[in-house]
């Protein structure tokens, strides 16, 4: 009698179990790609004149489609907008680079919110969202990733000397190389993991981000001749001849992203995955090169707040959704839309963490009602820090209200001066602001609003992690320099003259290893020098380094000589790879400062290791 009993407990935990795995298996896969610079023009679909892409108007043919569908004019806003359903003022990823490229690491991602409900989460490609504790892909929710981390694959976070073929990238928190073109292996390590995840019998969330076409251009031989043969033809004739070679290298790389579409597309019908897995295919931002040869009536390209930087093609297919004909969904939408209408679909019920900024648009998309033809849309983000070689506290990189666009119907505000009706005016060459006055009170009443909204969290610098367990030593870049850009390897080959400071956050009290370089450790070259044989290379006449950190060190006044660091500054030999300071460090926030001086010369270490002993 007592067996039977206790028996009941152990059937019903079973059956329980058993439940829950139907219900998993029951929830469909989400599979998002995003392509790097490829604008809405890029697509054979929407009239290209010179590009053909084959699987992208197939998958166009099978899709929903958001016509009016709008992302950042930068990547990174764009990516951390994607991933958290938050606007970038208020998740902190705001810029491409200097210390203004990290999301919060209170806000949940969307690998978060899917893993939390058991599904598999892989990020594969670009990342560009922080290099460092907390903001990695490991960090955020991700269980697998095969990623690099800023820009571009050459970018100064990422392994020194990649270039597309056989390269370097970090897999689950290590450096491990790759066979192939960069674009194919992200292609092949996605499906690896789909594949993987789909025999476990367990939903997967990927994330497929490719670096290409950013620059640089890149292409496989063949993809460039495809183009080129193209742009031969008379009906080109009227493009100049470097236009030409530049287009066949940046859309070669577009040739290649179709033909990987091509093969993802195979897989998922070959693997029985097609029908439960929810495809979203967006790119990052406007087109690179678009106002130079085709840019399907728009005005402007990436980093640009006309309609071109930030009007992108989005398709979603799902055949087993219950979404109707593939057609055309007219009406204001957006990238932060995404995440919340995916929690939808699958019934994966959100995190804690703040409301999403985008609205759900599943019953838009099954046809049960319509986008708000009210619905207001404003872009902001910051800008690049062209003008100085080290931090201002008035940097072009802290955004403003006068910074954004305002969308609203048809019409476009941009940073609170401009005002353009793109019924009559699609090229954005009229600014009427003069003559609607009650147009651009009420789109200015929404900038307010957002501005108010946003104001307390847009310009708040985010700090990186030293001391931790989880990334010691840590490796910090250039590219965090506080409102400074240094982001790519040329730029350090040419030792371009700049200076700046990393916010950081230590982990643990204890002694640090504090290690300036010019080069990172994978190529190790003398600080005053070069490496042999890199082309572009010039050495600096550095002869001694300097190390700061805030509420550590203090300057004293010796008499009769200027100000100077006691303590802390050591010479640098011809033959020194890098100069070493130890401390002993208290947990708490600091900010890490470092220079390299020599004749006429006083720039930051580009590179610093910070190891916790």
């Amino acid at each position: 009698m007592n067996s039977q009993i206790s028996r009941i407990p152990l059937l019903s935990l079973l059956f329980t179990c058993l439940l829950l795995v139907a219900q998993l298996q029951a929830r469909p896969n989400v599979l998002i790609v995003m392509t790097d610079d490829q604008g809405y023009p890029e697509i054979s679909a929407h009239g290209n004149p010179v590009l053909k892409t084959p699987h992208l108007d197939r998958l166009h043919g099978e899709s929903i489609r958001l016509t009016d569908f709008h992302v950042a004019p930068m990547c990174t806003p764009t990516r951390g907008q994607l991933l958290t359903g938050i606007d970038a003022g208020r998740n902190g990823a705001v810029n491409v680079s200097s210390g203004r490229a990290l999301l919060r690491p209170d806000i949940p991602t969307i690998a978060n919110h899917f893993g939390e409900a058991g599904y598999g989460t892989g990020v594969f490609g670009k990342w560009h969202l922080g290099a460092n504790l907390p903001f990695r892909p490991q960090d955020r929710g991700f269980q697998e990733s095969v990623w690099y981390p800023s820009s571009s694959i050459p970018s100064v976070p990422a392994y020194f000397g990649n270039d597309y073929f056989d390269d370097v990238y970090m897999h689950n928190g290590k450096r491990e190389q790759f066979e192939g073109y960069c674009a194919d292996v992200f292609f092949d390590e996605a499906m690896r993991f789909m594949k993987h995840s789909a025999d476990s019998e367990k939903p997967f969330l990927c994330y497929l981000a490719t670096n290409t076409p950013h620059g640089p251009f890149w292409p496989k031989e063949a993809d460039r001749e495809t183009i080129l043969n193209t742009l031969a033809k008379p009906e080109f004739d009227h493009l100049d001849q470097k236009l030409k070679v530049r287009l066949a290298n940046y859309l070669g790389m577009i040739v290649n992203i179709d033909d990987n579409m091509g093969r993802l597309l195979t897989f998922l019908a070959e693997e029985d995955l097609a029908n439960d897995t929810i495809l979203v295919f967006l790119t990052d931002n406007g087109s690179l090169l678009g106002p130079e040869y085709f840019n399907a009536n728009m005005r402007g390209r990436k980093t640009e707040i006309w309609e071109g930087g930030h009007r992108v093609p989005c398709f979603i297919r799902w055949p087993n959704g219950d979404l109707g004909e593939s057609r055309d969904i007219d009406g204001l939408t957006q990238v932060q839309d995404l995440l919340p209408t995916l929690l939808e679909m699958t019934g994966v019920e959100k995190q804690d963490g703040p409301d999403f900024d985008g609205m759900n648009l599943l019953p838009i998309l099954k046809g049960e009602s319509e986008v708000s033809e009210d619905r207001t849309l404003v872009i902001n983000y910051s800008r690049m820090p062209g003008f100085s070689a080290f931090p201002s506290p008035y940097s072009q990189t802290r955004m403003s209200a006068d910074q954004a666009a305002v969308l609203w119907k048809r019409w476009r505000l941009l940073e609170n001066r401009e005002l353009y009706n793109l019924d009559t005016d699609p090229l954005q060459e009229n600014n009427v602001i003069n003559d609607h006055p009650e147009v651009v009170a009420k789109m200015r009443e929404a900038l307010e609003a957002d501005w108010d909204y946003i104001k307390d969290y847009a310009n708040e610098p985010l700090r990186l992690i030293i001391g931790d367990d989880r990334d010691n030593p840590a490796r910090l870049t250039a590219c965090e320099w506080l409102d400074v850009f240094v982001d790519q390897q040329g730029q350090i080959r040419r030792g371009v003259r700049k200076s700046g400071f990393w916010m950081v956050d230590v982990a643990e009290d204890g002694e640090y290893e504090i290690e300036l370089r010019r080069w990172p450790r994978e190529v190790d070259a003398p600080i005053a020098g070069i490496p042999e044989g890199m082309e572009g290379a010039r050495a600096l006449p550095i002869n001694s380094a300097s190390l700061y950190l805030t509420g550590y060190n203090h300057r004293t006044v010796a008499e009769k000589k200027p100000y100077q660091f006691e303590g802390l500054t050591q010479p640098v030999k011809k033959d020194d790879h890098a100069a070493v300071f130890t401390m002993n460090l208290k947990k708490g926030p600091t900010t890490l400062h470092t220079w390299f001086r020599g004749p006429d010369l006083d720039i930051s270490a580009y590179y610093v290791y910070v190891t916790r002993k």
